[in-house]
């Protein structure tokens, strides 16, 4: 089954212009053909027999999407051709064909410039994208409504199963969803409620003990009324010693069409992770021993646990050909909780490593909103335009419980560590509460001035207010932040699937996460960002080769940074900046071979930043920032060799990072290499082999100048999929 687009008109032309539907070819050969003009008049209407048009589903979803509507980019649910900004559309067939079962490995394995920071302090979630690194400045969404960060950390959504396709949006996105998107924007949207029956599994087994399960349903329940039903399902006992894992994911939606135009549509998703109590694995002597690769240096009776659950009501109702109005409102807890040794150190006069923050957190979560939207389609002097307004309305109940100071340590072997019991001197207790109330008002607009050239533009003001409370030091404080976003561009499309682009935008970003903040960084203000950005899309060969090309620089204001003659006292006179190239190729050769590669060049930098080392203040200016890697890249390649086999291969290529603002500890760049083999006995049913880090590379995703959060190790899995 192909996946639904909805049709759009532009210029006068429809996007599906280079869809090859032959139905489409045979309305316009009909519509110029000699005798057209008349017949109308002189014969009477002829009934044509339905034309079905078949093909494969995994070939009608590949490439770049540029010319299929989202909402990651734009409210208006413009295609990437017409936003004058780097957009990219990933496909759920593409990613569970590709065995990325979680939302960070499909966008850092296929989104252009995306690199992961995954560790457990984060939810495994956090990523970097230009220049730009954490959940205070790359946001995540779902189905387009932000998630709140709380201390770091996001946990929802994680697995892919349920996920009909997640859009990627590089670059700010304030004026879209307010702070926290300086670098970019991931928005995982999931499958949707169908008229027509769709039923699908899967079932899995690999290395590590790894066992997966996976079922999703959809169709009718009768006239008005549509549903959809998704369920996953791991387990694997882990590469790391004590390494059990598993995971829930469950999701429903039940949509009602009351009327040709108004529609209703109440979903619920929830998820359940335990993830592998793994916090990293120590340097000795700076440098990583290979043979402590599968050691877990974790307490025994560790515990990592985040329970999500989102509920969300949408209406929808097209009051006439030129106004939409629409409304969402949703309601989101989280439940946290870790209980870890996560500091590691080597000790070169014992040669032992050295355990301490012995943590025990605890993250309640409550998000409730709402946001409405009118879309109004209207002409100005003659020229088509498209304007969308409304607002945002949020309330966050966040509450932190700990054992802070987070005392206790301990020394242990490390080819042989004894894992040992928590040690918990302080106790844990609520430390801090907080309640954030935010309101915002955005609009976005779209003029055609001529069919080639469109002018798009947006504005977003955002008021959230936080009030914290000190519960073990019985103080408080309240905090408003008032702060406009915009951006404005224009795309020209120079012939039918050739656009040139140009954008200045301006966002906003956290000093600390919002709804965390702490009373030491309350009296400092939101940080600024602009970016320019100009670009190139391209759709030739029919819509079998898609081409994108984007150069921008982004500048960061009012960073905390230490005050050079008080090196005490933290000012917000900081800056960072970064400018790159990022690059995208879709192409279809010939049938059954398809090739997807991408790339980022990067040049990330402070340009005013200092930190106080043993009492003094060091500057760090032209220090690349921690965590951001300046060379990135992707190569997907799959052949469908003979009717019913198709073979596939994945690279991904990730530059050096460093650990720390100094730029002395480095880890090092990686390629992993991906492959599989796809059968299809029959037209319903797959069997599939795939193969993770073929080569067995030994590699760092996150970590501290001390330890190193490293990567899977080579992997396997044999799969079982139909649909019936």
């Amino acid at each position: 089954m192909l996946p639904a687009y909805p049709a759009r008109i532009v210029s006068g032309r429809r996007n599906c212009r280079r869809s090859g539907s032959l139905t489409t070819l045979l309305l316009v050969a009909a519509s110029f053909g000699p005798a057209a003009a008349g017949a109308a008049e002189t014969e009477p209407p002829v009934t044509l027999d339905p034309v079905t048009v078949t093909g494969r589903a995994a070939d009608a979803a590949a490439g770049l999407a540029l010319d299929r509507p989202n909402t990651g980019g734009s409210r208006l649910g413009l295609t990437p051709l017409e936003t004058p900004a780097s957009v990219e559309v990933i496909d759920g067939r593409t990613i569970r064909d590709r065995g990325q079962t979680s939302v960070t490995e499909a966008v850092t394995q296929n989104a252009t410039g995306f690199t992961s920071l995954a560790a457990p302090g984060n939810g495994g979630s956090s990523l970097a994208t230009r220049g730009f690194a954490g959940h205070g400045s790359v946001m995540q969404l779902y189905d387009g409504t932000r998630l709140y960060v709380g201390s770091g950390t996001v946990t929802f959504p994680f697995d892919t199963w349920s996920a009909e396709r997640i859009e990627v949006l590089r670059g700010p996105a304030s004026v879209l969803y307010g702070e926290g998107a300086i670098g970019g924007v991931v928005n995982v949207v999931p499958k949707r409620p169908t008229t027509d029956v769709r039923n699908e599994a899967t079932v899995a087994i690999g290395t590590d003990g790894t066992r997966r399960a996976a079922f999703g349903s959809g169709g009718p329940l009768g006239e008005k009324l549509s549903y959809r039903l998704d369920a996953s399902g791991n387990r694997s006992n882990g590469w790391v010693d004590r390494g059990d894992t598993k995971n829930l994911a469950l999701s429903g939606a039940v949509k009602l069409q009351a009327t040709p135009d108004l529609a209703f549509t109440l979903s619920n998703d929830y998820g359940d992770q335990q993830p592998q109590e793994y916090f990293g694995t120590p340097l000795i002597a700076g440098s990583l021993d290979r043979a402590l690769r599968h050691r877990n240096f974790n307490v025994a009776d560790s515990d990592i646990r985040y329970r999500d659950n989102w509920t969300q009501l949408k209406a929808e109702w097209a009051v006439s050909d030129a106004l939409t109005l629409r409304n969402t409102a949703y309601h989101l807890t989280s439940h946290r909780h870790w209980k870890d040794v996560e500091s590691y150190a080597w000790t070169a006069a014992t040669r032992r490593i050295q355990r301490s923050s012995y943590i025990e957190i605890y993250h309640d979560q409550r998000q409730v909103g709402d946001r409405f939207d009118a879309t109004w389609r209207n002409s100005v002097f003659g020229m088509k335009n498209e304007m969308v307004g409304g607002f945002d309305l949020n309330r966050i109940e966040f509450k932190h419980t700990n054992n802070s100071p987070y005392g206790g340590s301990s020394t242990v072997d490390p080819f042989d560590p004894a894992p040992g019991l928590f040690l918990n001197s302080a106790g844990t207790s609520p430390r801090s509460r907080s309640r954030t109330r935010q309101y915002s008002l955005f609009a976005e607009d779209r003029l055609a001035v001529t069919p080639q050239l469109s002018l798009v533009g947006g504005i977003r003001y955002d008021a959230p207010t936080v009030e914290r409370w000190d519960l073990a030091a019985g103080t408080a404080y309240t905090k408003d932040f008032r702060t406009t976003s915009w951006r404005t561009g224009a795309v020209y499309e120079v012939v039918p699937g050739l656009a040139f682009y140009g954008q200045y935008a301006t966002a906003v970003d956290p000093v600390g996460n919002l709804i965390s903040l702490s009373p030491t960084q309350k009296d400092f203000d939101l940080s600024t960002g602009r970016q320019i950005e100009i670009g190139l899309k391209h759709s030739f060969l029919e819509g079998r080769g898609e081409w994108t090309l984007a150069a921008y620089r982004i500048v960061k204001d009012k960073l905390l940074t230490t005050d050079p003659n008080q090196p005490a006292v933290t000012v917000q006179v900081g800056q960072q900046s970064s400018r790159g190239l990022e690059a995208s190729l879709s192409l279809g050769l010939w049938e059954g071979v398809r090739v997807d590669v991408n790339g980022a060049l990067l040049r990330a930098k402070y340009d005013d930043f200092t930190q106080t080392v043993s009492g003094r203040a060091v500057s760090y200016a032209g220090n690349v920032p921690t965590g951001v890697p300046e060379r990135t890249a992707n190569v997907w390649a799959n052949w469908a060799f003979l009717p019913g086999w198709e073979v596939r291969a994945g690279v991904q290529y990730v530059g050096k990072t460093y650990a720390d603002a100094a730029n002395t500890s480095v880890r090092p760049s990686y390629t992993v290499v991906n492959a599989g083999l796809d059968y299809r006995p029959t037209d319903n049913t797959k069997l599939s082999l795939r193969a993770f880090n073929l080569f067995d590379e030994v590699y760092a995703v996150a970590g501290s100048t001390g330890s190193w959060v490293l990567g899977r190790p080579r992997s396997a899995e044999l799969a079982f999929s139909m649909t019936f």
